[in-house]
């Protein structure tokens, strides 16, 4: 049997994660449970104590010995809840399932989003229509709300804010206008299924529009007179810029290392989700120890997502990924697949190197 437990320790409120996997076929399950239990096995993680124990193999507790409530009320004075780990699990994981508690604001925000573009000009309104009804999970601004909502809980507010609510906004704006310059630069015809603004519009007014909705962000950005928040989103729009420039600069080139593509999905993907949790939870004036961990859980967050999404783009179709399967490696941007393949296969070193002049050749290198 394999354990991992994780204490996050906030303020007066604790809690504790089990993740626990046996031998056998049952699922891995996540638990919530309180403190208290006899001992079975120690672990420190910096100044913070985990001990988990444990009856057999089926039964679980754990809690932690430096926490508020421990100090305070002594570790064992309560009889510890017993979790039954042969239980099975409600449903399978999905996005839907994780993003239901916040449907409602995220119901919310597709309505607004199309308002704060701006009816000023009708072309802009179409390219924000274009991209905004095309879907998409809406992963960022829903990683706001959970925050905003979880860390909000811990310091005794009732609901979210206005600056909550603007902040998911601005967020989807900022990478929705990354969108539509990605499109551009990486001359695609199609996103989510749908053709591009560039391919609708034009080249030039995709630009000003990508342009328009990082200015507009920037204005509402402003009006929300948090610095610190003010301060990390900008860096995320400087990142954008260093993200694309770092992978123009390294196109066919089959010496990348996987440190420089880690940096590179840092700066393209991962510095937009990390400043997303981060800000929900200075917005609800959680503590410094509380924003750095939501930062950290971004960071980290975006950088799986995007090796995930990497990965996406050798193992499906063009109909389920409604853009055109390895269309990354067409256009010489190495992602990690490609980067851990050429350490098997020389023969895709030549074909990349020769920038798939062959016919047939980029099929052969996808297969590779």
């Amino acid at each position: 049997m394999s354990m991992t437990c994780h204490n996050l320790d906030f303020g007066t409120r604790v809690l504790d994660l089990v993740a626990v996997g046996s031998s056998s076929n049952s699922s891995i399950e996540r638990y919530a449970v309180k403190n208290h239990g006899k001992t079975f096995a120690t672990k420190v993680y910096g100044a913070r104590r985990m001990v988990c124990c444990r009856q057999n193999t089926s039964r679980t507790r754990v809690f932690s010995t430096n926490t508020s409530e421990a100090l305070l009320n002594g570790v064992g004075q309560r009889t510890a809840p017993v979790l039954d780990l042969k239980k099975e699990a409600k449903s399978p994981i999905s996005l839907a399932n994780l993003f239901e508690v916040v449907a409602d604001d995220l119901q919310t925000l597709n309505q607004n989003l199309q308002s704060i573009v701006g009816a000023e000009n009708p072309v802009l309104m179409s390219a924000a229509e274009q991209i905004f009804g095309a879907g998409g999970k809406r992963m960022r601004p829903a990683l706001v709300f959970l925050v905003s909502r979880a860390t909000a809980e811990l310091v005794g507010l009732k609901d979210l804010t206005t600056k909550h609510r603007r902040l998911a906004e601005i967020i989807e704006m900022i990478h929705t206008a990354s969108l539509i310059h990605d499109d551009v630069l990486d001359e695609s015809d199609m996103r989510r299924g749908r053709e591009t603004v560039h391919q609708l519009y034009g080249t030039r007014v995709a630009i000003l529009a990508g342009d328009f909705m990082f200015a507009q962000s920037s204005w509402y950005l402003a009006n929300l007179e948090n610095l610190e928040v003010i301060k990390l989103i900008s860096q995320v729009i400087k990142d954008f810029a260093s993200g694309e420039i770092k992978q123009a600069s390294s196109l066919f080139d089959c010496d990348v290392k996987l440190e420089d593509y880690l940096l590179k999905s840092y700066y393209k993907t991962a510095s937009l989700i990390a400043a997303s949790t981060k800000g929900a939870a200075i917005f609800s004036g959680a503590d410094r120890s509380v924003t750095e961990q939501m930062y950290e859980y971004g960071k980290n967050l975006g950088l799986s997502f995007q090796v995930v999404d990497d990965i996406l783009d050798f193992t499906q179709s063009a109909e389920q990924l409604g853009k055109p399967a390895g269309s990354d490696l067409a256009k010489g941007n190495l992602t990690a697949p490609v980067i851990f393949a050429l350490e098997k296969e020389p023969k895709l070193r030549e074909i990349i190197e020769s920038e798939f002049c062959e016919t047939g050749s980029l099929d052969e290198a996808i297969e590779l």
